[in-house]
């Protein structure tokens, strides 16, 4: 076994404390992770409030350099720069499995953390800690040219916008709406803008206003202002709404052309209630998406690197990962946190 540490929770809502613990050793296929930068989710403070699982040791947003690698892997060499993201294995033989669509294997995915690894029967921890093992299948060399902090957030909140604005079609001679500015957000903002789209941001206030358009908004909606909301009837072919915290769906319906799609990846607390007739007339669509598969993921990296695209982060040393957490729950923070995780902390 191979040892690392980390910060866990040793009990749900626990603040984040340093901890000792276990990785396996390498599989044939697998690779070791000397984990430099992770990102810091609202999922993981959901699974720290929620979660079971304790100790839990949260982190899904990983970039890092490849120390040991098993004797079956030749897509990397020791030193290499990676990153990985939420799903660190599949089952390989379903039908979403072998469609390179991983995130729904029907097994269920193996998670990056708060899940059993069926390959050792070992809880998985996750990325806040000093190194991650796991089949090279599930491991992304890092892109040329882009800062590894800003491209860790893109294992997570990249991928899960990405993949419905290519699936939903964003692109020239469409018109897009992005619910929310946050870390999911800013990042379709960007993404959308950049494969072609009229992008329109809907946000609650006027101070974020100059910074969607510095971003790549054509245009900007306040959400809070009833006039600027009924205005927009009828107006966008797809709107990704990333807010995670419960609001109406029925303005951004009305807002869907004919034929138009709301897509749903933020994940508020509570069920979502919509009317009949909101779907009915137009002939509109809701639907859902999250995460994505190998190769989805791939393209993605693809992308971000052809455009130069990362996400707006604030980085923090990983001693202050409780800040970091107490933060982002206050939506303090522009617009994803990335901890250092180079100097590893002390074990208890």
């Amino acid at each position: 076994m191979r040892h690392a540490t980390g910060w866990a929770a040793m009990e749900p809502g626990a603040p984040l404390r340093p901890w000792s613990f276990q990785r396996r050793d390498l599989l044939d296929d697998d690779v070791a992770v000397r984990i430099e930068y992770c990102g810091v989710c609202s999922s993981d403070i959901s699974a720290i409030r929620h979660s079971g699982d304790a100790p839990l040791v949260p982190g899904h947003e990983m970039t890092g350099e490849i120390t040991a690698v098993g004797p079956a892997v030749t897509r990397f060499r020791i030193g290499d720069k990676v990153a990985v993201g939420n799903i660190i294995d599949s089952c390989g033989e379903c039908p979403p499995c072998r469609a390179g669509r991983e995130n729904w294997c029907l097994r269920s995915p193996t998670l990056t953390y708060g899940a059993v690894d069926p390959k050792d029967g070992l809880p998985t921890r996750g990325g806040y800690s000093s190194e991650y093992v796991l089949p090279a299948k599930f491991t992304y060399h890092l892109p040329d040219g882009l800062g590894p902090a800003a491209v860790a957030p893109l294992m997570c909140a990249g991928i899960t916008t990405y993949v419905p604005l290519k699936r939903w079609g964003a692109g020239p001679g469409r018109r897009v709406g992005i619910v929310g500015m946050g870390g999911l957000g800013h990042l379709a903002l960007k993404i959308a803008h950049h494969l072609g789209a009229e992008v329109v941001q809907f946000t609650r206030t006027n101070d974020k206003a100059a910074e969607a358009r510095r971003l790549g908004a054509d245009d900007v909606v306040i959400s809070t202002d009833e006039r600027q909301l009924a205005a927009q009837q009828g107006r966008f072919d797809l709107i990704l709404d990333t807010v995670g915290s419960p609001h109406s769906l029925e303005p951004y319906l009305a807002a869907l052309a004919m034929d138009g799609t709301l897509c749903v990846v933020g994940i508020p607390e509570g069920d979502l209630t919509v009317k009949p007739l909101s779907l009915i007339v137009g002939a509109k669509t809701i639907a859902g998406a999250g995460s994505g598969g190998t190769r989805e993921t791939q393209k993605m990296l693809d992308f971000c690197a052809r455009h130069r695209l990362t996400a707006d982060v604030e980085t923090l040393p990983q001693q202050r990962v409780n800040e970091a957490l107490d933060r982002l729950a206050r939506n303090d923070v522009r617009y994803r946190f990335v901890l250092d995780m180079t100097s590893e902390p002390e074990a208890p």
